[in-house]
């Protein structure tokens, strides 16, 4: 993983969110993951994913994972605007480092979505399209937007808990 931060120089990751959900950030000292955010009675004001979703995680273990992107354009965001779960919504600027640690896992496709290979960090050169995503590429061409908007799919999964120090900022979304 250390040599895909140093090739593609990407010094960030994303999580999206809705802005009233910050003060809970701040209060749990970070982003929990679903497990841990019933595990400790968490109400949350605003949850990205719907009911559907947080099943589909829980099926396959997947709550056990805070949920980020490697861009601050994954399709879930726009999904969530439309059906009004997300009212007032933001990217968490993640520090990129975190996807160094010991645990975190990837898919090439939304995670939960059946038949989507959970992948370790040893064999994601050939799954991500880590050029589509962290070079300059013709965007006039259909294949590289089709590369494109498939990458973007892409999640990277943090076991458990995303410490607040790891956030660097936020922007809207």
């Amino acid at each position: 993983m250390k040599d895909i931060l140093e090739n593609y120089n990407f010094d960030a990751i994303w999580h999206f969110t809705d802005k009233s959900n910050i003060p809970l950030i701040q209060e749990c000292k970070g982003i929990l993951s679903l497990e841990e955010l019933e595990k400790r009675r968490v109400q949350v004001p605003i949850f990205g994913g719907n009911d559907w979703s947080h099943d589909a995680d829980k099926r396959r273990d997947l709550h056990k994972y805070v949920h980020l992107a490697f861009l601050d354009d994954h399709p879930m965001l726009f999904i969530a605007k439309q059906e009004y779960r997300i009212l007032d919504p933001i990217w968490l600027k993640i520090d990129a480092s975190i996807i160094l640690e010991e645990g975190v896992l990837f898919t090439v496709d939304v995670s939960n979505k059946t038949g989507v290979e959970i992948l370790s960090s040893e064999n994601i050169k050939e799954k991500i399209d880590f050029e589509v995503l962290f070079t300059r590429t013709d965007w006039t061409k259909p294949e590289i937007q089709a590369r494109r908007q498939a990458a973007i799919k892409s999640e990277i999964l943090i076991p458990n808990f995303v410490p607040i120090e790891k956030i660097l900022g936020y922007k809207n979304g």
